[in-house]
């Protein structure tokens, strides 16, 4: 087998027959992002509580706030929110400017940051392990139903997968010197401005660096201090810009990546678990569903890789398989930790499915390079090339198959809720729409579903109505103009919010305070209703159907259907076939006379 890692004194060899242009890879990427962008639904409300309504707080003056961004606990960083506002708001300078143009340009901008991320990372796995791996490494990404969750996400943990790509190439690669601070950089600003955690990605790289100066020279060792010194001291600089604009919003000395630590790790009040806990088995599970083959083959790299060093006849030396073992680590490492964690969810696993592509890039070379034996007196020099062929070209088409029918299937199942509001005219500049400036719209049990106030035209806003959930939603920001500076929303002390998740009755309605009301009805639930959720869209003597858009029926619809997407046809047995709900915008019928 050729060596991972090319010398560089090797002689130059011709391109690869696995060779893609870094132009040709950054624009199968961007392709691949911009249907995320398009397409995807926002599947965890963290996305629109903490992230999108803040944002719509900075452009628009109001929007619901989590308690998280209470000056009280300020476990938020306000230096992310705001430069997504920014590009939003440049969007407002456009033409046919709306605000769900605002959200889905910011969206545009992500995957286009996304691609460049991408595209860099790709180029150096190229050119530092193998153009084949690099081909492979691209394959899992775009391909993969989790690149079309993550890139377009509007979440710290995106935003750290963006880094850790960055962060990866950094040090990655050797060309021209090692570029140790530039990695410390990247992985610190993924964890100050996005989330703390991910920093621990780099890890395995300062390991890497650690064990090379203490086996150099004294002269060798200086230079690696060296290196590790501009990087924490960049970083330590990040640190003091994201506290100083924290401090300007919460008119208090705040550090954002550092409360969010401690609440969840040193919390007295039962931190990340208040919002829920699942067995061990759950990112196996997960990851098998967003990354099918490739997830396999992740966790089969590393013994992989140490079953072919050990029996391979040409060795490439130390170095280069302690490296690869290197870029292999944060996977397992990563994985490993966030099993053990009681609450876990998938955006927890963004930042790392650079390194699960990787991994999974580097088993399947292995595999294919033993496959591609031709000796005749081993079994698989027996197997005809054509036949391998075959066999290698349909499990890679299996893969493709089950990444689109479960992106197709999470689309047609759950992106009702970002087309629904289009009778309010959000999306259309100039149309009025159903409603008048200011009028609420309100959720009850379906409040998690709520796509953002981006989808809210003249000053209408989102409220609440007592639903069975007993936990504690989003207020509003405080939208008085008062004290020095903009935003005040940010600093205004705030009442009714808690880090216990216990409910507070001050974020509900009444709901004849309501100009319209969503609210999603499965046909197929035969069991009484709460009596806090009745079937609002039965109501037709309070409520007219202003749109409803089909909804899966999660709880009544096989396992099967609901991670892969299977046609409604009569050739698909009734058990397997998606069961639908109506997810309904109502608008309230003004009484006669009135």
């Amino acid at each position: 087998m050729p060596p991972l890692h090319s010398s560089g004194h090797a002689k130059k060899k011709g391109p690869s027959a696995f060779a893609i242009e870094p132009i040709k890879a950054f624009y199968i990427f961007l392709g691949a992002n911009m249907i995320s962008a398009v397409f995807a639904p926002i599947q965890d409300c963290d996305e629109t509580f903490n992230y999108w309504e803040p944002t719509h707080y900075l452009s628009h003056g109001y929007g619901l706030q989590t308690w998280e961004y209470s000056p009280d606990y300020a476990i938020r960083s306000w230096f992310y929110v705001a430069l997504h506002a920014i590009v939003g708001n440049f969007r407002r300078l456009l033409p046919q400017s709306t605000k769900v143009g605002e959200f889905y340009f910011v969206r545009y901008v992500l995957a286009f940051i996304c691609a460049l991320c991408q595209v860099l990372m790709f180029r150096v796995v190229s050119f530092t392990l193998n153009a084949r791996i690099g081909l492979f490494f691209l394959l899992a990404t775009v391909l993969s139903p989790g690149n079309f969750h993550a890139a377009t996400a509007y979440l710290p943990s995106s935003f750290a997968m963006y880094m850790s790509l960055l962060g990866a190439t950094a040090f990655m690669n050797w060309r021209g010197g090692l570029k140790t601070s530039w990695g410390i950089w990247w992985f610190a600003v993924g964890g100050i401005l996005g989330w703390p955690f991910a920093s621990a990605l780099c890890a395995p790289f300062l390991l890497e660096e650690a064990m090379f100066a203490v086996f150099s020279d004294r002269e060798r060792f200086y230079e690696a201090a060296l290196r590790v010194s501009r990087g924490v001291i960049a970083a330590f600089l990040l640190l003091i810009g994201d506290t100083a604009i924290n401090t300007f919003f919460y008119k208090k000395v705040e550090t954002a990546a550092w409360n969010i630590v401690k609440y969840n790790i040193f919390s007295k009040t039962g931190g990340p678990e208040l919002y829920g806990t699942e067995p061990w088995t759950f990112y196996f599970r997960n990851l098998a569903i967003n990354f099918n083959l490739w997830f396999i083959l992740a966790l089969l790299s590393l013994p992989l890789f140490m079953i072919q060093k050990a029996a391979s006849v040409r060795q490439t030396g130390f170095q280069s398989g302690m490296r690869t073992i290197v870029f292999l680590a944060p996977f397992y490492m990563w994985l490993g930790i966030f099993t053990l964690q009681p609450h876990k969810e998938e955006r927890f696993m963004y930042p790392v499915y650079p390194f699960l592509a990787l991994n999974a890039a580097l088993a399947l070379h292995i595999i294919l390079n033993a496959f591609g034996n031709s000796d005749p007196k081993t079994l698989i020099g027996k197997i005809p090339a054509r036949l391998k062929l075959v066999a290698v070209t349909s499990v890679l088409f299996l893969s493709l198959d089950l990444g689109l029918a479960r992106v197709i299937g999470i689309y047609t199942g759950y992106s009702g809720p970002l087309t629904l509001y289009s009778p309010l005219g959000a999306g259309n500049p100039g149309q009025e729409g159903l409603g008048g400036r200011g009028d609420y719209v309100c959720f009850g049990k379906e409040w998690y579903r709520f796509p953002s106030s981006y989808f809210l035209p003249r000053d209408m806003h989102a409220k609440f109505i007592r639903s069975e959930f007993r936990g504690l939603l989003p207020g509003d920001f405080s939208e008085a103009r008062t004290g020095f500076g903009f935003w005040s929303g940010t600093w205004l002390p705030t009442s009714g919010m808690n880090n216990r998740n216990e409910e507070d009755l001050g974020k509900y309605v009444d709901i004849r305070q309501c100009s319209f009301l969503v609210d999603t009805q499965y046909p197929e639930n035969t069991e009484p209703l709460p009596p806090n959720e009745p079937d609002y869209v039965a109501d037709t003597d309070n409520w007219a159907v202003a749109k409803c858009v089909p909804f899966l029926d999660a709880g009544k619809t096989h396992w099967l259907a609901r991670v892969l997407w299977l046609p409604d046809s009569e050739l698909v047995p009734e058990k397997f076939r998606r069961k639908w709900g109506r997810h309904c915008l109502l608008q309230k019928k003004v009484a006669s006379g009135a």
